[in-house]
C-alpha cells in the first residue's frame, strides 16, 4: 500500500510539475548555448579593441560564471523554487568574501582599473611608491618592477591605482635633473658652457629639448647649477651616471672648484677691565 502510495504522488507530481520541468530543462540547454555563444563574441570583441591579455580570460570568466548563475535562478523558478532563497544565499556569502577579503578585493579593483585604463604598460619606467624602474610584469593583483639595481619590486596594484606615480616613458623623452656646485669665486658662464658642451657631445643626450645650465640655488658654500640634459627613457641610467662624471672631470680640467661644505668660525676676544 506504501508503495503504490509513493507511486500515485509521483505520478501527480510529474502530470503537475511535468511541463514546468521539460521546459526548464529546455530553457537550461538554449541559455548554456547561449552564454558560450555570447562569451565567443565578448573573446573576438575584446580581441578587436586589443584589451590587455591579462584582463581577457579574467572578465570572460567572470561574465560567464555570472551569466550561469543567473541562468540557474531563473531555471529554479520555473520549477518552483522561490528565488528570494537563491538570492539570499549569493548575498550573504558575497557580503561574507568581501569582508574577509578586503585588501585583495581592492587590489583586484586596482589590477582591472590600471588594465583598462592603462596609465602605464610593460616596458615603462615608473616611479612610484617610493621605487624607480621598469615595469616588467602587470598582474590582476600587483606589479612587478625591475630597479637599477637588478631588484624586482612587487607593489599591489590597489596601491598603485590609488596613489600618484610617474611615468618617465609616457611622452618618450625625459629629463635628467642634477645639481652641480661651483665655488662662489668661479666663472659661471665658464662653468654654464662646459657643462653644456659635456652635454651637446654625449650621442645619448636629445637636442631637442635642448640641454639646459642654469643657476638654482646660492647656497652655503656653493653656486648651485641646474644641469638637465633630455634623453629616452631607456638612456636615462646611463646619461645619469655619465653627465655626472663628464661634468666633474671638465670642470676639473679647467681649474674650476667644486668646494665641500665649510663654515667660516670667527672669534672675537672681550678685554675685560676690573
Amino acid at each position: 500500500m506504501d508503495l503504490e502510495k509513493y507511486w500515485d504522488k509521483g505520478v501527480d507530481l510529474i502530470m503537475d510539475r511535468g511541463p514546468q520541468i521539460l521546459l526548464a530543462i529546455i530553457v537550461l540547454i538554449i541559455g548554456l548555448r547561449l552564454i558560450k555563444f555570447v562569451i565567443k563574441l565578448l573573446n573576438k570583441g575584446f580581441e578587436a579593441k586589443n584589451l590587455d591579455p591579462t584582463l581577457r580570460p579574467f572578465l570572460s570568466n567572470l561574465i560567464n560564471w555570472g551569466l550561469k548563475v543567473l541562468l540557474i535562478v531563473s531555471v529554479a523558478g520555473m520549477v518552483g523554487i522561490a528565488n528570494t532563497s537563491f538570492v539570499a544565499i549569493i548575498g550573504a556569502a558575497g557580503l561574507a568574501i568581501g569582508f574577509a577579503l578586503q585588501g585583495t578585493l581592492a587590489n583586484f579593483a586596482g589590477g582591472v582599473l590600471i588594465l583598462i585604463f592603462k596609465p602605464f604598460k610593460v616596458g615603462d619606467l615608473i616611479d612610484a611608491q617610493g621605487y624607480l624602474g621598469v615595469v616588467e610584469e602587470i598582474e590582476i593583483f600587483v606589479t612587478k618592477i625591475l630597479t637599477p639595481d637588478n631588484r624586482l619590486v612587487i607593489i599591489p596594484n590597489g596601491a598603485l591605482s590609488n596613489g600618484s606615480l610617474k611615468n618617465l616613458t609616457a611622452k618618450n623623452k625625459v629629463r635628467v635633473d642634477l645639481t652641480i656646485g661651483i665655488a662662489y669665486d668661479e666663472d659661471v658662464k665658464q662653468a654654464r658652457n662646459l657643462l653644456v658642451d659635456v652635454m651637446n657631445k654625449h650621442d645619448k643626450v636629445l637636442q631637442d629639448p635642448a640641454p639646459f645650465v642654469g643657476v638654482s640655488e646660492l647656497a652655503d658654500s656653493a653656486i648651485n647649477l641646474a644641469v638637465r640634459p633630455w634623453c629616452d627613457p631607456a638612456d636615462y641610467w646611463d646619461v645619469y651616471f655619465d653627465i655626472l662624471e663628464g661634468s666633474k672631470d671638465a670642470l676639473d680640467q679647467a681649474g674650476i672648484t667644486i668646494p665641500f661644505p665649510q663654515r667660516d668660525v670667527h672669534l672675537y676676544q672681550h678685554n675685560e677691565q676690573g
